[in-house]
């Protein structure tokens, strides 16, 4: 029973894992706050969901979500960068027409993929049926951190790190921000297609809804991991990225056995991204009334 806890949570969070790393993209790398993820995780269980469903090869429904997420990320880009549209807004308008793509592609609110074979079909082949979730997705998981960290330490990566470093200061220096904002959003929303086509794979169904919330929980994984498990260098950055993707599943899966209705994750989860964006302030502030205390009584001391 406990492995069975223990692989379920590890599937999960590897499953999510791309969709943490994209937040991670355009969150920490660019410094953008891109609310496309939303739509984009669910464009990605959409067009596989409805490949499979007309009989289309269940890998090219890990290929065209890519792409697919790839172009929204970039409409949201050109939407900010061209159109003058602040960042938040521009994530709004992209995730907001994305509702509809997304009915457009399934054809309804729902898709379901029951007795249709998907990728963990065929890598049931190769592995018993119970670990081709569990292979699949930390292969996945392990190939887009090698691919993520060798392009982030390209020259057009460097840009897009130092873009959202200082934008000012890599504009002087001849670099076109504006694209590398482009890039660097179509490179996270690729990312977020891509865990939602594994997703909806997995889960065996497309919904119109499964994308609620993404953000936050891609936050709440993307702050865990650097809390718990961060430190400097870019590929300690991303491994932390994903332990806290895994990380939050384990939580998340203690608190629903410990008789947690599920209809309060999306309020845990708030909670949870909330404790750990005020955590340096309280610590600064507890800290340092503690710290005053202290200095005070040895103040006293030295006086006695």
């Amino acid at each position: 029973m406990f492995l069975e806890v223990v692989r379920g949570v590890l599937e999960q969070g590897l499953l999510w894992a791309p969709m943490v790393l994209g937040v991670y993209v355009t969150f920490r790398i660019l410094n953008y706050a891109d609310l496309t993820v939303d739509g984009s995780f669910t464009l990605g269980a959409a067009i596989a969901a409805q490949l499979i469903f007309v009989g289309v090869n269940p890998w090219l429904g890990i290929v065209v979500p890519v792409i697919a997420g790839g172009l929204a990320g970039a409409v949201t880009g050109l939407l900010h960068t061209h159109l003058k549209i602040p960042a938040l807004l521009s994530g709004i308008l992209t995730m907001i027409g994305l509702y509809s793509v997304n009915l457009r592609i399934m054809g309804r609110a729902n898709l379901s993929l029951l007795r249709l074979d998907t990728v963990f079909t065929d890598v049931g082949k190769w592995v018993t049926p119970q670990l081709a979730a569990l292979v699949l997705a930390f292969a996945t998981v392990a190939v887009v951190v090698i691919l993520l960290y060798a392009f982030l330490q390209t020259e057009l990566g460097f840009a897009i790190r130092a873009t959202g470093d200082n934008e000012q200061m890599i504009r002087s220096l001849g670099v076109n921000t504006y694209t590398m904002k482009v890039i660097g959003l179509a490179l996270g929303n690729g990312l977020c297609a891509l865990s939602g086509s594994l997703v909806g794979q997995f889960q065996g169904y497309a919904d119109i809804q499964m994308g609620i919330g993404m953000i936050i929980v891609g936050l709440a994984s993307v702050i865990i991991g650097e809390v718990l498990c961060g430190g400097s260098g870019v590929l300690r950055a991303l491994l932390a990225v994903v332990a806290g993707s895994i990380i939050y599943r384990a939580v998340i899966a203690v608190v629903l056995a410990l008789g947690l209705a599920p209809t309060d994750l999306k309020l845990l989860t708030a909670l949870i991204v909330t404790i750990a964006l005020a955590f340096p302030v309280l610590q600064k502030r507890f800290g340092g009334r503690a710290l005053g205390r202290s200095g005070g009584a040895a103040g006293i001391e030295r006086r006695g």
